[in-house]
């Protein structure tokens, strides 16, 4: 896809998602802080479990809670299992395709923008961002600050 259909796709997406009534929770994690495999792991689990610590009367609000994965990775499928089962007692799990789904989309985009905000904040952003972005201030200025207002607190 040309540069300049992907730079507009991406900026519609991000345009109807902070019109959207969603709020997303991201966590981050760098891999250079967990020396291991298993500890990488453990600290998504802790750091998953705390998040729904935090928010239990919310999730069990619903009489079931429904998570949407595409089993990518192996790791992540194990821990959400493991995590949303030890905290309610009605979780399905439906496997579906990114594509077909604008709210799975919408959680995307939301990740990657936290990564070029880690990255941004590392002093990490590649030229390949720079270049899409234009620049770190206007990454920062169109993207990533509009967007501070979805994030749960």
């Amino acid at each position: 896809m040309p540069w300049k259909q992907r730079k507009g796709a991406f900026t519609r997406m991000h345009a109807f998602v902070r019109r959207a009534p969603v709020r997303y929770y991201s966590l981050t994690l760098r891999r250079r802080d967990s020396p291991g495999r298993l500890q990488l792991e453990g600290a998504i689990a802790r750091g998953l479990g705390t998040f729904l610590q935090d928010r239990t009367e919310y999730f069990r609000s619903f009489d079931e809670v429904i998570v949407y994965y595409d089993n990518g990775q192996a790791e992540i499928t194990r821990i959400l299992n493991a995590v949303m089962n030890a905290y309610f007692l009605q979780v399905e799990f439906r496997r579906m395709q990114p594509a077909d789904y604008r709210l799975f989309q919408a959680a995307d985009l939301a990740c990657t923008l936290e990564l070029l905000r880690a990255k941004d904040a590392d002093n990490a952003l590649t030229k390949s961002d720079l270049f899409f972005f234009e620049s770190a201030r206007k990454l920062r200025k169109d993207y990533l600050k509009p967007f501070e207002a979805k994030r749960l607190p």
